[in-house]
């Protein structure tokens, strides 16, 4: 087991695939772990990709703070981690609070990245997921862990994978109280507690980016990344159907697609950040992989340019007899 040591702390990784083939770091939501992104590393590395996943400080195996996690630590972590490995420049790829991370690190160490990958994040908050975050510490601090646990798995994932995957889910809820600490979890929620937001800021992220966001994101919605892609030149959004915040738990086959499509553009440089909004297809076996949104992303209904032929107009009310002069207007 892989220990790097930082500020005399140690901070547990693991790196798989071959050597001196394109390297894919994934960066943990709050309360994930390394064995969460099991799958994505065993397919990753079929398809001839390196792969590096950590536990942040106060996460998993690593060591857990009894005070206060600076959240700007999280970005020194992954700096010196890239460094131990020896990689020149990786694919930094963050999800919820990892996806913060990894757009700080991309706008402190642009050397180091070759490629972004954002997926269920935010660059700033408005006052609901403000009043979102309180309720979640809220849980945390005054139940517990359990009860942070319990908020957050409706919130991530969908009501048919919760029906269909009961059992696991228990295992993955006991996996996690068994690896995470409840003092460390709220010393990580607690970092963010001075959150300023950095939307101005990405004007400068000159990396090309792929931002994910599901369908149905109740905790980080569209206009989260809206943002990120209004202010990312290089970067493209991509919306994963019937997805929830967590979807690479729920959609692994769909998100590992799409890592291996970003990273084949950006090695072959045939990427296009162009800014523009595209769908996922919610086939892993499908020929396309995308396509793109036509309508307003921004509305939970597709509203797309109409045609005459294409409305309706409203009904008489029952008993109201049409008269010779509505007869001839309408």
């Amino acid at each position: 087991m892989p220990y790097m040591i930082y500020k005399r702390h140690s901070v547990y990784y693991e790196i798989n695939g071959k050597k001196d083939q394109p390297l894919i770091i994934f960066i943990n939501g709050l309360t994930q772990n390394t064995a969460l992104w099991g799958v994505q590393t065993e397919q990753l590395n079929e398809l001839g990709y390196q792969t590096l996943t950590f536990d942040l400080l106060g996460q998993g195996k690593s060591f857990k703070p009894i005070l206060s996690i600076n959240f700007d630590e999280n970005v020194d972590v992954l700096h010196q981690l890239i460094n131990e490995v020896g990689a020149k420049k990786a694919y930094i790829a963050g999800i919820s609070f990892g996806g913060v991370t990894a757009m700080q690190f991309a706008l402190r160490f642009p050397q180091q990245c070759k490629g972004l990958i954002i997926m269920s994040a935010f660059s700033e908050m408005d006052n609901r997921l403000k009043m979102l975050g309180f309720n979640l510490y809220q849980g945390l601090t005054l139940v517990g862990l359990n009860m942070l646990l319990d908020l957050l798995l409706p919130i991530n994932l969908s009501s048919q994978y919760l029906k269909e995957n009961e059992q696991r889910l228990k295992s993955l809820r006991k996996l996690s109280l068994a690896k995470n600490d409840l003092y460390a979890v709220q010393n990580l929620m607690e970092s963010i507690n001075t959150f300023e937001g950095f939307t101005g800021e990405l004007k400068k992220v000159k990396t090309p980016t792929l931002i994910l966001n599901g369908e149905f994101d109740y905790l980080t919605p569209r206009w989260c990344h809206e943002l990120m892609r209004q202010n990312i030149k290089n970067s493209r959004l991509v919306i994963i159907q019937h997805a929830f915040h967590a979807f690479t738990i729920e959609f692994p086959m769909i998100t590992n697609r799409l890592f291996d499509y970003f990273v084949r553009k950006v090695e072959n440089n045939t990427w296009k950040g162009d800014q523009t909004v595209w769908v996922a297809t919610d086939n892993p076996k499908s020929k396309e992989v995308l396509y793109p949104y036509h309508g307003d992303h921004m509305r939970a209904i597709c509203i797309a340019p109409l045609k005459e032929k294409d409305t309706e107009k409203p009904a008489r009310r029952p008993g109201v007899k049409k008269t010779k002069k509505a007869a001839k207007t309408g």
